[in-house]
């Protein structure tokens, strides 16, 4: 199974955005998370969303984030309101059984 990832761009602090990622095949009842990578940091877990639905977030986008799955399609969306400078970097879809990454999509929140 291949991820790829979409969606991101440039927006304003405060605004929104929506990311998508589609997977290539079936992703079964993997968990599938987002994480995030900003310039000179480590990559760092965003959320997650298990096969029965059950989100998971950090403490830094819980309240703002959500995290969506729809098996039918393969896909994974991550709708990101009321976004902040500290938002700023690449996202990454993973999921988790087989382990496989995306190539990411670069959010930059700026005025």
């Amino acid at each position: 199974v291949q991820l790829v990832e979409g969606g991101g761009g440039l927006v304003q602090p405060g605004g929104s955005l929506t990311l998508t990622c589609i997977a290539s095949g079936s992703i079964g009842t993997s968990d599938m998370d987002w994480y995030r990578q900003a310039p000179g940091k480590q990559r760092e877990f965003v959320a997650r969303i298990d096969s029965n639905l059950r989100a998971d977030y950090s403490e830094s986008v819980k309240g703002r984030f959500t995290i969506a799955r729809n098996d039918a399609q393969n896909t994974i969306n991550l709708n990101m309101n009321s976004l902040k400078p500290d938002d700023t970097g690449i996202y990454y879809c993973q999921l988790a059984i087989p382990d496989t990454w995306g190539q990411g999509t670069q959010v930059t929140v700026s005025s």
